[in-house]
């Protein structure tokens, strides 16, 4: 199996910057696309972001294009969510995941492993 530790959430003024690391461990951590999704109170998990197995592919949300960059370290093991310009709107419990689909997707049902999830909540 592979297990995924997200780390960095926390508390930040609106137009902040927030930088989220999602640590794994188990299987070849360079088989599998990444992903971010991100959920707040209420409301269903909406897809943030995703990369490709090699790093060299990424797909955003229109909501935080321009915004947010996903990037990953194999080496390390390790996926990134730099986030810039933050809004009130971002702040939700973000999960990173890994899925068998090369080029990663948007399709929450396409993962097959998740993190346990990071607060992140954006003042105004």
């Amino acid at each position: 199996q592979v297990q995924l530790v997200e780390s960095g959430g926390g508390l930040v003024q609106a137009g902040g910057s927030l930088r989220l690391s999602c640590a794994a461990s188990g299987r070849t951590f360079s088989n599998y696309a990444m992903g971010w999704f991100r959920q707040a109170p209420g409301k269903e998990r909406e897809f943030v972001t995703t990369i490709s197995w090699h790093g060299g592919r990424t797909s955003s949300a229109d909501s935080v294009k321009g915004r947010f960059t996903i990037s990953r370290d194999n080496a390390k093991n390790t996926v990134y969510l730099q986030m810039n310009s933050l809004k009130p709107e971002d702040t939700a419990v973000y999960y990173c995941a890994a899925t068998g689909n090369p080029y990663g997707s948007s399709r929450s049902t396409e993962y097959i492993y998740w993190g346990q999830g990071t607060q992140v909540t954006v003042s105004s």
